[in-house]
């Protein structure tokens, strides 16, 4: 494919066909999106792959709070875990709210599930000592999350980019084993896109 196409046509994929994405291919799309630039070229992002349907039973399990707590927001008329304007849904309220399928399905559908985090003791966070919620650091991993996204798009594939069970880092953590200098950046579902 040409790379606008690629580009063009690389969306948020959450519907997906039961085929599962060979070693061979995800060999592939990894091996290329890994050319993604870094900060100081430290390569700080880590990919655990996990294909067993119970840790990925977990993780759907893992995303449903904050899940709840978005589409809760998104009720109440407010801009979901915006930094600057703090949830003013009540914690009866949030807890009561139902999580559409939409949120926790593709963990499940998916051929796979990748959990992209980086290594903070690589990073250059240029704006932790500002007062505001940091964000530089991101440039460290984010690339490498997109090139994923464009390699499986080119190899046929797609995927979805999540952070929703993201507020559940701890649990994450001990479930997969991620060390304590790292911090889960993405969590990104891949399978074949859905025949439409």
């Amino acid at each position: 494919m040409e790379l606008y196409d690629v580009m063009r046509t690389t969306f948020a994929v959450r519907e997906f066909t039961v085929d599962p994405l060979p070693d061979d291919i995800l060999y592939r799309i990894l091996d290329n999106a890994r050319f993604s630039p870094s900060g100081g070229n430290r390569q700080a992002g880590h990919i655990i792959v996990v294909r067993d349907a119970t840790i990925r039973q977990q993780l759907a399990e893992l995303a449903v709070p904050g899940a709840r707590r978005y589409v809760a927001q998104i009720q109440a008329g407010e801009n979901p875990w915006n930094p600057l304007r703090p949830c003013t849904v009540a914690p009866a309220v949030v807890e009561d709210t139902e999580v559409p399928d939409t949120f926790t399905a593709p963990f499940l559908r998916a051929a796979l599930v990748l959990i992209v985090s980086v290594d903070l003791s690589y990073v250059a966070a240029m704006d932790q000592d500002l007062d505001r919620i940091g964000v530089v650091s991101g440039a460290s991993v984010y690339p490498l999350v997109w090139n994923i996204l464009l390699a499986a798009r080119n190899e046929g594939y797609g995927g979805t980019l999540t952070t929703m069970a993201v507020p559940e880092e701890p649990k994450l953590r001990t479930l997969l084993a991620i060390p304590d200098t790292h911090a889960v950046a993405a969590i990104v579902r891949l399978a074949n896109r859905h025949a439409s």
